[in-house]
């Protein structure tokens, strides 16, 4: 039975859980998922290290190779890739970036089919950008000639219908410095009028009282869709959901959910409890997220949108058997359906 059309999540496969929903991951080249998705044997003696600074603590990741994406997909349905977040694509001058030429390493061993999801850089999204002396208003915020010439353009030369989804993440603000929801839609709405329109773009709004009938109605005018987050700050999936009308608002009719950290856990806790990302932490998996997920996923068949789970390590551990608790779940409730 080929790869796309079998469905085991004993195993972790999951691409025939149903035409319409894909189960993917927040990166993907984890030493921690050896056993579960990629064979030990394939990247002997090619599994590099790596320090990552976290909170004040230093880990170590060990990463697999980028070719081992063939074998990804064949447990997956979808890709995010997060690395995207932090570099644009080409240089004020044209010329390609380290991220571009990782990206172009993805390429070229992709499935003719393989989607993947990018995350929009942050100096296009961020209100403001951490750097050594703190939190600094971003003067590229919204800048639609920056994300449509050193981003959009080379990413669709580069993967073309590769890419299923755009996420343009914005990060959580502080009381003191939130926009009214009338000034960021229509903020939105001058940015999605001066970039491509394309039916893949998809906003994720970390500030509960951004998720206002405002910022909804200029998604829905321009067909972006609503990424539900299970995040820290944010209230739950269905919560979230239901704020904005219980409706998918992406033209293309796909919708994305990510699964990235407990809720009122931050980020450095989370990453610290998770690593090294080889198997579930006990507490870390909220028995909600996985019902809401489940909940959302027949809301998405109902409706007839494609939806996209995109479950990070953070969210319990190790984003596999996360997945699979949500498959199971899912095959679960059908069967009994």
């Amino acid at each position: 039975m080929p790869p796309e059309a079998h469905l085991d999540p004993d195993s972790f496969a999951f691409r025939g859980l149903h035409p319409d929903v894909s189960i993917g991951t927040a990166s993907d080249r984890y030493a921690g998922w050896i056993g579960q998705i990629y064979s030990a044997d394939r990247y002997s003696n090619r599994i590099k290290s790596r320090r990552n600074r976290v909170g004040g603590q230093s880990f170590v990741e060990r990463v697999l190779p980028i070719e081992s994406v063939q074998e990804y997909f064949e447990h997956f349905g979808v890709l995010e890739l997060d690395f995207t977040f932090y570099r644009l694509l080409s240089e004020s001058d044209g010329g390609p970036t380290q991220n571009y030429h990782v990206l172009e390493q993805y390429r070229r061993h992709l499935g003719e089919d393989d989607p993947l999801i990018l995350k929009v850089p942050q100096v296009i999204f961020a209100q403001k950008l951490r750097r050594r002396e703190g939190f600094l208003e971003n003067r590229d915020y919204l800048n639609g000639e920056i994300f449509t010439r050193q981003f959009y353009e080379p990413a669709v030369e580069l993967l073309g219908k590769h890419i299923r989804g755009f996420v343009f993440e914005q990060e959580h603000q502080r009381k003191k410095d939130r926009s009214p929801p009338e000034r960021m839609a229509d903020d939105l709405d001058r940015f999605f009028e001066s970039i491509p329109r394309d039916d893949r773009y998809h906003i994720e709004l970390r500030t509960e009282s951004l998720l206002a009938t405002p910022v909804f109605e200029v998604m829905r005018k321009h067909g972006v869709g609503q990424v539900l987050s299970h995040w820290t700050w944010l209230p739950s999936l269905r919560r979230q959901f239901g704020l904005s009308g219980n409706t998918f608002m992406n033209a293309g009719r796909n919708s994305i959910l990510r699964l990235l950290t407990p809720r009122g856990m931050r980020y450095e806790e989370a990453y610290a409890k998770a690593h090294p990302f080889d198997r579930l932490v006990e507490g870390m998996v909220s028995p909600q997220m996985v019902e809401d997920t489940v909940e959302l996923i027949g809301q998405a068949v109902q409706q007839k949108a494609r939806i996209n789970v995109i479950v990070n390590n953070r969210a319990g551990g190790n984003a596999p058997l996360v997945a699979r608790q949500i498959a199971s779940r899912f095959q679960g409730s059908s069967s009994s359906g």
